[in-house]
């Protein structure tokens, strides 16, 4: 007999080589109804996995992520069978499980468009009322391929052929007449799909590379309970209007023109504002703890990032002027990241232990040759500016270096809002990693890995593990933030490099009198300026907490004779820093009012006649409505308390 270990800690007993189904099964059909896959030592697995030794057991309903992700595999399958039944000549290329999803992409002559959405549900609602059983197997890699061909599926003997080294039997799921290359896990049949949309399409390369072929990308979500997706796609649409790709641009924060460039956003003077505020805020915080303000080129010879590492490791990524093979001609790169740069002021003179830690800090503008398909409004683009530092330090301040970059990135997030939305990852290295991006020894890695390790652990961090994560010579933690689309993207990271300081001939004399090599730290504290914005706008659905907004007050004379009162009092204001403008123009008050309520302005003041007179203003709040009449300066006096209140 078998023994199997319940989530529990209960015991069950099967015989060996019993499938995981029967075993959900013997404990209730309606768990078994309710599984999607399960964790087998911690191993996500099929439900038709058979069991032939002791082990610890789970079964993943779709309220885990696991569940949720064979769900919506099996939808996407669905998908790709109800194209084909429909389109016999497209191609499949790949079709996985996603955040909030699911999608697949298609080689088809004639990309859909969002009218071809609604025949593909009418066809996959069919799949699902005939409640088709999915059947796994697995072929040899030569019998797969042989396979693939006949089928005329290109990207699937592409996927086949470069597995095929590994020398594994290949994986396929069929369900009725269509038959897919996958690794699952998937449902048992596909009638437990009940509820799904198709959400969008859209254009995306083979295999994310620019210069690869341009398929069709259809979306979808799928859940087990129309209430579900119904409730969902309600989601969805308040996504929609807080999407700072949309609301950045109807509030002129933001917006781009074609012929100056994809990814490349002009801000607008709003948008200017906010990132200015928030610039000075971060450069100020970061002087009282003792960071030094440096300010180095945007661009350097291609020597420098030899010997970084950044010319074998991120050539692709640089924006490069003049030919980098041509070692006769002078060339130079836009510079991706600033610490080659920074070095050079530890490096200008011979340093002590006596001057370390150095906390070297700059609002630094990157370039970086992102993929045209991964461009998006303001969170992914390919010049940016970053509240980049460096510290340099000995080896034993380490972690207590290591802890004050962590406390101010969380006191910097916090103040803006956005770190209740954080998570964060613990980005590792992968010595299996086909392109050899990483470098320095196992050895070298595996004590830098174990050393973060025990900092986070001693700090209390809860974090997820990224495999294959980390940067070229160190490990990081990465503090990562969702779009209001569910789409990850890192917001501040924190690295320990124990590699480069020797490449550039980074030395300090110790207090015994010898040269060491010192340790560094890579880290933000509020990360992309243009990024943290992106969530902010979709944070507050454009509404930014008052000591943020671009505009904070707007006074709005009622009569031609309230005009001067209100000058005076924009005046008063701006002498005590607060951003306000008046709406002098000759429109309705009830215009203006509607206005200022568009454009989302924290506070604004009616100024007429009375108010003139009794030296009031009648206050309107964005958060609160209509608050009365009141003296100007305890209206004042109650704005400056707010603004002064940002930091927690």
């Amino acid at each position: 007999m078998i023994k199997l270990t319940l989530k529990d800690g209960s015991v069950r007993e099967c015989e060996s080589r019993t499938p995981a189904a029967e075993v959900i099964k013997g404990i209730g059909m309606g768990l078994y109804k309710a599984a999607c896959c399960v964790k087998l030592d911690g191993k996500v697995c099929d439900l038709r996995t058979v069991i032939d030794s002791d082990c610890t057991f789970e079964v993943c309903t779709f309220d885990t992520e696991e569940g949720k992700r064979a769900f919506n595999h099996t939808a996407s399958h669905i998908l790709a069978q109800a194209v084909k039944r429909l389109y016999p000549t497209v191609k499949l290329a790949i079709g996985p499980a996603i955040d909030g999803g699911f999608y697949y992409d298609f080689d088809t002559p004639a990309a859909f468009t969002p009218d071809d959405l609604s025949a593909l549900e009418a066809e996959m609602k069919k799949i699902v009322k005939e409640n088709i059983p999915l059947e796994s197997y697995t072929l040899e890699p030569n019998e797969a391929i042989d396979m693939l061909k006949k089928m005329d599926e290109p990207y699937k003997v592409e996927l086949c052929e470069e597995h095929s080294g590994k020398g594994e039997r290949i994986s396929f799921y069929k369900q009725g007449e269509f038959t897919d290359l996958c690794a699952g896990p998937h449902l048992m049949s596909t009638g437990t799909v009940k509820a799904f949309k198709l959400t969008n399409c859209t254009g995306a390369y083979w295999r994310g590379d620019s210069k690869g072929k341009q398929l069709c990308r259809v979306y979808g979500t799928a859940f087990p309970k129309a209430s579900e997706l119904e409730a969902h796609l309600k989601q969805l649409e308040e996504a929609k209007s807080r999407d700072h790709n949309k609301l950045g641009r109807e509030l002129e924060y933001f917006t781009t023109v074609d012929y100056i460039g994809q990814g490349l956003p002009i801000i607008l003077p709003k948008g200017a504002k906010v990132i200015q505020t928030m610039q000075r805020w971060v450069e100020d915080t970061e002087a009282k703890r003792g960071y030094l303000l440096t300010k180095t080129p945007y661009m350097a010879k291609r020597e420098l990032y030899k010997i970084s590492g950044h010319w074998d490791h991120y050539l692709d990524g640089m924006f490069v002027l003049g030919d980098p093979y041509d070692e006769e001609k002078e060339c130079f790169a836009l510079r991706p990241m600033t610490c080659p740069f920074q070095y050079q002021v530890f490096l200008n003179r011979q340093r002590s232990y006596r001057d370390l830690p150095m906390r070297l800090g700059e609002t630094s503008t990157l370039f970086r040759n992102e993929d045209s398909g991964e461009m998006h409004g303001l969170i992914r683009v390919r010049q940016f500016t970053i509240s980049e530092g460096h510290l340099i330090l000995r080896p034993e301040q380490l972690e207590e270096e290591f802890k004050g970059c962590l406390e101010l990135a969380k006191y910097c997030l916090d103040t803006v809002g956005l770190l209740e939305d954080c998570t964060f990852r613990f980005s590792q290295w992968d010595p299996a990693n086909p392109k050899n991006k990483y470098e320095g020894t196992a050895e070298q890695w595996e004590h830098a890995q174990s050393t973060m390790k025990t900092i986070l652990d001693d700090l209390g961090v809860e974090y997820t593990i990224g495999i294959d994560e980390a940067a070229f010579y160190g490990p990081k933690l990465d503090i990562q933030y969702k779009n209001v689309f569910g789409k990850e993207d890192t917001l501040v990271t924190i690295q320990i490099d124990m590699l480069l300081a020797q490449r550039f001939g980074m030395e300090y004399v110790d207090v015994d009198g010898t040269k060491k090599n010192p340790y560094i730290i890579h880290r933000t504290s509020l990360g992309c300026y243009e990024r943290t914005l992106a969530y902010l706008i979709e944070k507050y659905a454009g509404a930014l907490p008052l000591w943020l907004a671009p505009e904070q007050v707007r006074i709005l004379p009622v009569t031609d004779r309230a005009k001067e009162y209100g000058e005076s009092i924009a005046d008063k204001l701006d002498g005590m820093g607060m951003r306000v403008t008046v709406d002098n123009r000759n429109e309705k008050i009830g215009y203006k009012i509607r206005q200022a309520q568009l454009e989302k302005i924290p506070y604004f003041f009616i100024v007429g006649d009375k108010e003139v007179e009794d030296k009031t203003v009648s206050l309107r709040s964005r958060k609160d409505g209509d608050l009365g009449a009141s003296p100007l300066d305890e209206v004042i006096g109650k704005i400056l308390e707010e603004n002064a209140s940002k930091a927690k």
